[in-house]
Order: C-alpha cells, then sequence, then structure tokens
C-alpha cells in the first residue's frame, strides 16, 4: 500500500480517508500542516518539523490533540505500512468540524491526518542546469493578517502567487512584502550568494523553514559567512548566486529572474558545494 492516510491513527486507503464537509480546515483552511520527506527510509529532521507544528498551533491558538512521542508514533506506523523506498510525508492537523460559522468555539474537536505517499524527487535537470523564477505581485501577508511564521491550510496567497509566476514562465514565485523587500517563495526559501557571503531575509514575516536553517549552519562550518538580512529586489540582480531552499527540493540553483541571467547563468559553485554537503548530511543522519 505505498499511499495511506493515517485518520485519527486509523490507517486507510486514500479512497476511504474522508473528512467532513463541515470541517473547519475544509471551510475556512482553518488547520496547520508540516511536509517532510525521508532519506534511507526515515523521517528527516522530525523534531524540527514537530516543534514548527506546535509553533503553527500556537500562532493560532490551537491545541494540538496529541505530544510529540504520539505525532512521531502515528508517522513512524504510517511509514511502516506503506513501505515505501522513500516517501513523502504530510501531517495535518485540523481545528475539527461543527456548526457553520467562524467562532473558532464551534469545532468539537481536532482531527490529524497523516498522509504518506511515495516520494517523487525533482527532476535532476533542474539541479544541472537550474530554474528561473519570477518576482510577483502577489505580496506575502502581513504579520498583523495571518502571520507567515504558521504554516496554516490557508493557502491561498502562495497559491495566487504561484500562479502568477507559472503565467510569467517562472519555476517559482519570488514574494515581496508590504515594504517591499524579498519575503519568501510561495513554497521555499531564497538565498543570495555575494562572494563568500550567503544571505537569506531575516525571520521577520515568513516561514522559518527547516532546511533554511541547516543551510546557513552547513555554511557556517565550510568558512561561508552566513547572514540573515533584508534582500530587496535589486539585491537580486546583483547576487553571484541565487538559490531557493525547501524540505522536498532541498537547494535548487536559480539561473534566472524576470528573465534576467543570475551570474553566469549556470548553477554557482557555492550552491552546488552546499547542495553537495546538504545531501551528505541527510544521507548520513539516515544511517
Amino acid at each position: 500500500m505505498p499511499t495511506l492516510v493515517s485518520f485519527d491513527g486509523r490507517l486507510l486507503p486514500p479512497a476511504r480517508a474522508r473528512i467532513s464537509v463541515f470541517d473547519r480546515g475544509f471551510l475556512y483552511g482553518d488547520s496547520i500542516y508540516e511536509v517532510l520527506r525521508t532519506y534511507g527510509g526515515r523521517p528527516f529532521e522530525l523534531p524540527a518539523h514537530l516543534t514548527r507544528l506546535g509553533r503553527s498551533a500556537r500562532l493560532i491558538g490551537l491545541r494540538l490533540p496529541l505530544r510529540a512521542a504520539a505525532f512521531r508514533r502515528r508517522i513512524g506506523a504510517a511509514l511502516h505500512a506503506a513501505r515505501n523506498r522513500e516517501s513523502y510525508v504530510r501531517v495535518i492537523v485540523t481545528r475539527g468540524e461543527g456548526p457553520i460559522g467562524l467562532d473558532p468555539a464551534l469545532a468539537v474537536r481536532p482531527h490529524v491526518l497523516v498522509i504518506v505517499r511515495p516520494l517523487h524527487a525533482p527532476p535532476a535537470e533542474i539541479y544541472r542546469r537550474g530554474v528561473s523564477v519570477s518576482v510577483v505581485d502577489v505580496r506575502r501577508n502581513l504579520r498583523q493578517a495571518i502571520d507567515p511564521a504558521a504554516k496554516t491550510g490557508n493557502y491561498l496567497n502562495n497559491v495566487l502567487a504561484l500562479r502568477e509566476a507559472r503565467a510569467r514562465g517562472g519555476y517559482e514565485a519570488l514574494m515581496l512584502d508590504a515594504r517591499g523587500r524579498v519575503a519568501e517563495g510561495s513554497t521555499s526559501n531564497v538565498f543570495a550568494v555575494f562572494g563568500a557571503r550567503v544571505v537569506t531575509p531575516p525571520l521577520d514575516g515568513i516561514l522559518a523553514g527547516v532546511t533554511r536553517g541547516l543551510v546557513l549552519a552547513l555554511a557556517g562550518r565550510l568558512g561561508l559567512e552566513a547572514r540573515e538580512r533584508p534582500l530587496r529586489p535589486e539585491d537580486l540582480r546583483r547576487a553571484d548566486e541565487l538559490f531557493l531552499t525547501s524540505t522536498l527540493r532541498e537547494l535548487v540553483p536559480i539561473v534566472r529572474v524576470d528573465g534576467r541571467r543570475v551570474g553566469a547563468g549556470t548553477p554557482g559553485p557555492t550552491t552546488l558545494r552546499l547542495l553537495e554537503t546538504f545531501r551528505r548530511r541527510a544521507s548520513g543522519a539516515s544511517r
């Protein structure tokens, strides 16, 4: 059973995993989630993902129905039952169902879903040739609206950003914040390389990517100067290299922004060195 769903602890095939149309995750995006992947069949950086799940819950006032150990057991049981060589894992917690209405108190109890399916890694070509991205008009949510630090099911902001980027021929959207600073991709964090400096926007209105944090640590170990500071669109144009980070895609070189070449127009040496180091770290953690 390569794809299955753990629904409140019951392992089900996808066709039998059904949620109420009155669930608040369906009606309002009133839910949180995490996506992780396995290396060597083991979930990578699971404690960091569960910590972020707890942070997301606190930010939207959702009480998690399980402790971290119980989440680990459910994820482990689903992975064991699926028996994939490598898996994509999505953990979702919805506030639950109840009478239609905005008041969160109408929800009866949260639901916990764990979706496991075979991992479909990105094509090798995107690492060899790099990708083009577009700086889109859709802005990242204000922290005072829906804090981007919470990974919620209310994802329309990101959906519209990626839609705009794809219409322009971009692989990914780069979103700006309300002040016109570079925030993040629709499903990724963004890094710029200036000589021996690796720079990424600070955690001020963006999601704290797990891969982002690892790359910052790895850059320091490689003797690079890793910094968190604001980036503006013009900084992207003068960068020697740019790359994206995400759980499923690891590090993806950016070779064009809005049709303008980045550096030499090919994946840069610092990006490729970090990617190789990251993959060694991930493979070593699976043993």
